[in-house]
């Protein structure tokens, strides 16, 4: 069969889409990190400020600032751009290819999210059982109990370098399975009840931890789960359909439901300074239980992440998902809804199959 010429073009219009829409959303997190954290004015105050938005604009910023907002707009133009041409010099790439490419990049960043909730909770935990119980003197000095107790210390020197540190776990612990986080999640319920009920000992940290770990699973695991084709379908007529259907169905899905969804939860949640995901997280919210663990801001945060490894995963879908339509897979194993013409018995073909036929019977 001859190949359509407009395929490998039209494949790479899809790829650069794709990649353009996860850089997207890395510089969406970037842009976030720069304006609301480092005091940068970002391309929507600069358009702003030139009237881009309106003559009722009432945002007004100093020459420093302008110089900064175009020196950040050019930026992302400069990275959109690379990621743009890369898609396209990667013309030999198939879309299965890239799809598992994505999917690569979506493991690695859930694997770090799982290391870093491991660390952190672990870590956190230790810290508040050690100063209920006053054994933390004995480690370190009276100022280092002082600062251990401000939420912004503990995130900034001690939660953040574990983060750190779980990219680099991720990338060498490539094979972990998020029932070992469930686990940890029954055994710390346990502990609950054993100290509560037989040692009468119960403690804010506790439920803490168990809460941070459950959000983290239920959070992270989904990404997971759909590398995996882990989710329950409900629809009773995907069942049904042919190879050509499910994968439009899937399409069609990921397209309209399924990034539009994680980019809502982005920009609902980082959309200013007081949104429901910065806010926490740049006041390093905790909760007001006595001495329990510093890690609520943390959880807010679990938020983006479960929106951008999503994205990620549903690009890597959406390009597996048309390979299936226009980069038919050769091996692929025919439709459970064709059926094969037999040749006739009475064929020299059908002869030769009948005589096979009896040969192995024999």
């Amino acid at each position: 069969m001859t190949e359509n010429p407009s395929i490998p073009r039209i494949s790479s219009v899809i790829k650069t889409l794709t990649y353009l829409m996860v850089g997207s959303v890395f510089l969406y997190l970037l842009n976030n990190y720069l304006v609301y954290w480092q005091g940068l004015p970002g391309p929507y105050n600069l358009f702003a400020h030139l009237g881009w938005f309106g003559e009722d604009s009432t945002v007004t910023l100093a020459d420093e600032k302008i110089n900064q907002g175009w020196m950040q707009f050019a930026s992302y133009l400069v990275v959109l751009i690379l990621v743009a041409f890369y898609a396209v010099k990667s013309s030999t790439v198939s879309l299965r290819q890239s799809s598992e490419r994505l999917q690569a990049l979506a493991s690695y960043l859930v694997r770090v999210a799982f290391w870093a909730v491991m660390l952190i909770g672990f870590v956190d935990m230790m810290i508040s059982f050690l100063r209920i119980e006053k054994m933390l003197e004995f480690w370190v000095g009276d100022e280092l109990i002082v600062q251990l107790g401000r939420p912004s210390f503990r995130g900034i020197y001690v939660h953040y370098p574990l983060l750190v540190s779980s990219f680099v776990f991720a990338f060498i612990f490539r094979k972990i399975s998020f029932s070992w986080l469930a686990l940890m999640v029954v055994l710390s319920e346990f502990l609950i009840v054993l100290t509560r009920f037989v040692f009468s000992y119960e403690q804010a940290f506790q439920g803490d931890l168990v809460r941070f770990w459950y959000a983290a699973l239920f959070l992270f695991a989904s990404a997971y789960t759909l590398i995996h084709e882990g989710h329950v379908r409900v629809d009773v007529l995907y069942a049904g359909f042919s190879r050509v259907k499910k994968a439009s169905a899937n399409i069609i899905g990921s397209v309209f439901l399924g990034i539009p969804l994680c980019w809502v939860i982005l920009m609902h949640g980082l959309g200013g300074k007081g949104n429901s995901i910065n806010s926490p997280l740049l006041s390093y919210e905790i909760s007001q239980s006595g001495y329990g663990m510093y890690v609520k801001y943390l959880m807010a945060g679990f938020l983006v992440v479960f929106a951008v490894t999503m994205i990620v995963q549903f690009c890597s879908y959406l390009l597996l998902n048309i390979a299936e339509l226009i980069e038919p897979d050769d091996q692929q194993k025919e439709d459970p809804g064709e059926f094969t013409v037999l040749p006739d018995a009475a064929s020299p073909e059908g002869m030769r199959m009948n005589a096979g036929t009896e040969m192995r019977e024999s």
